[in-house]
């Protein structure tokens, strides 16, 4: 038997599915599967069998902007088909994160083109763990959240975890899901708030990072400044720093801290009202 495909031009099948990637289109990553796949992606249970449940995937993943690349991997051909599996990793460019995960890719001939008949993406079962972070990468991560703010609720809401917890400044309701999450920024971001820290201290921990201190928000539509204490905890999900946890609070002793103020002259310090 006449082998149809060599053990480097297998290898270069993953480059035109990495570079199908990097086009952000995911109808053309897509296009580098068979007519009848079976994709079984790293983040999703349900088994992709067709174009349009391959694209419906990705249409998520790009949108992370990921490089992959093979770290170790292993080629077999046979006759009409080839695969190729090991462990890859991706270059996340939205946020630089780097992430590693087991691969088996199944190619066969459609239409006189080499195609992905099979493709199972799994993660890491030791576990995915993130690249150490610094601390100054912890306080970029406030910079995700402050830049979310100058978007829409949706886009903060997808800054938190899962199974995150808001206690928000003026709310007594626990935010403990995605809708709930949203639904307290729907009514924050009618002032157009922009946040910085004015003092914050940094710890990093086995997976997880904290940063708690004071913050303060410029409301643009008033022009308003308004101080608030913060305190956010930060876990790796889903191949990313997410928010699980994150505390709001007035300052008890008036928004002006740390500057005197009169007795009974205090302010009422809030994020919204």
């Amino acid at each position: 038997m006449t082998k149809e495909i060599t053990k480097d031009e297998v290898r270069n099948l993953f480059g035109l599915w990495n570079d199908a990637l990097a086009t952000g289109d995911s109808s053309i990553v897509a296009s580098r599967y068979t007519k009848s796949p079976l994709l079984l992606p790293t983040v999703s249970d349900t088994p992709r069998t067709d174009f349009d449940g391959v694209k419906d995937y990705f249409d998520a993943f790009l949108l992370k902007q990921p490089d992959g690349k093979i770290l170790d991997g292993h080629i077999k051909v046979g006759d009409g088909w080839a695969s190729d599996a090991g462990v890859y990793e991706f270059t996340m460019g939205t946020t630089g994160d780097k992430v590693k995960a087991r691969y088996t890719f199944i190619y066969a001939k459609e239409d006189g083109e080499w195609k992905i008949q099979h493709h199972h993406s799994s993660a890491m079962p030791e576990g995915n763990a993130p690249e150490p972070i610094t601390k100054d990468e912890v306080r970029d991560l406030f910079q995700l959240w402050n830049s979310a703010l100058a978007e829409d609720a949706d886009a903060v809401a997808r800054r938190y975890a899962t199974k995150a917890v808001l206690l928000p400044t003026v709310s007594d309701i626990p935010r403990t899901d995605y809708a709930m999450i949203k639904d307290y920024f729907v009514a924050f971001l009618k002032k157009k708030p922009q946040g910085e820290i004015l003092e914050g201290t940094v710890t990093i921990g086995h997976n997880y990072c904290q940063d708690a201190g004071i913050y303060e928000f410029t409301f643009t539509k008033t022009g308003e400044k308004v101080r608030g204490r913060y305190s956010f905890v930060y876990v790796f999900e889903n191949n990313e720093w997410m928010i699980s946890h994150h505390h709001s609070s007035v300052m008890p002793e008036g928004s002006n801290y740390p500057e005197e103020v009169p007795p009974g002259k205090e302010p009422v310090s809030c994020l919204m009202c």
